[in-house]
């Protein structure tokens, strides 16, 4: 016997199409009773305070594959370097914000959604927001790139999944090994490698001092202002 929630995360794809459309012209539909309020403060004076531009990197890939790790590193390098930055994580948005949502494909795409448009909106208010989530479907990260606009930058984790198992940091491999946890990544649910990341870190064969160094340099290129 199926268990129900596992029959329905596979439903066929033009039924995920059609239910995607349909939402998408519900959407419209609310944003359309909806006025913009304008700042009064401008992206460059935020620029300008801050000394360096505000953006969203998007940390992605397999449980085990270092995203919560290099994220809280990278900002502590750079609050400890004067950049304004805070870290946005899958366990701590699922305690709060997200706490309503399961591991079902329907509630992880809501899951990155919520999470798109609060790190497009600290961007915006010139943080470097760094989003460490698994956010397994492509769709899905296109969708947070387009809410962040000129602002994202896909930063893909590079693990292979044995690697990952290995590490297993909260055992939740183990758990989904023997069936105790169901939909989970890389076992029992899917995981789509990103296809034009913007910058790809190899934690299976670098250590965290270097893949810290490689994103500090990544930063530094894409967001520090140019001070003559």
């Amino acid at each position: 016997m199926h268990d129900l929630h596992v029959c329905w995360s596979w439903e066929p794809n033009y039924m995920t199409q059609e239910h995607d459309r349909e939402k998408e012209i519900l959407d419209a539909k609310r944003v359309a009773n909806t006025v913009e309020v304008a700042s009064r403060v401008s992206n460059a004076a935020r620029m300008c305070k801050n000394r360096h531009r505000g953006g969203v990197l998007w940390f992605t890939g397999l449980p085990g594959s270092g995203k919560s790790t290099l994220a809280v590193e990278l900002e502590r390098k750079l609050f400890d370097a004067g950049y304004t930055v805070f870290v946005l994580d899958g366990d701590n948005m699922r305690r709060g914000l997200n706490a309503d949502l399961g591991f079902l494909p329907e509630e992880r795409t809501e899951n990155i959604r919520r999470v798109g448009e609060v790190a497009a909106l600290m961007a915006d208010a010139g943080l470097i927001t760094i989003a460490a989530f698994i956010s397994p479907y492509q769709k899905d990260r296109d969708r947070a790139r387009k809410a962040a606009k000129d602002n994202f930058h896909e930063i893909a984790m590079k693990a292979d999944l044995a690697t990952c198992e290995s590490r297993d940091p909260k055992g939740h491999y183990k758990r989904a090994r023997t069936g105790e946890i169901q939909d989970f990544t890389g076992i029992t649910a899917p995981y789509e490698e990103p296809v034009h990341p913007e910058l790809s870190i190899d934690t299976a064969n670098n250590s965290i001092d270097q893949c810290v160094a490689q994103l500090m340099n990544y930063v530094i290129r894409n967001f520090a202002l140019n001070e003559n």
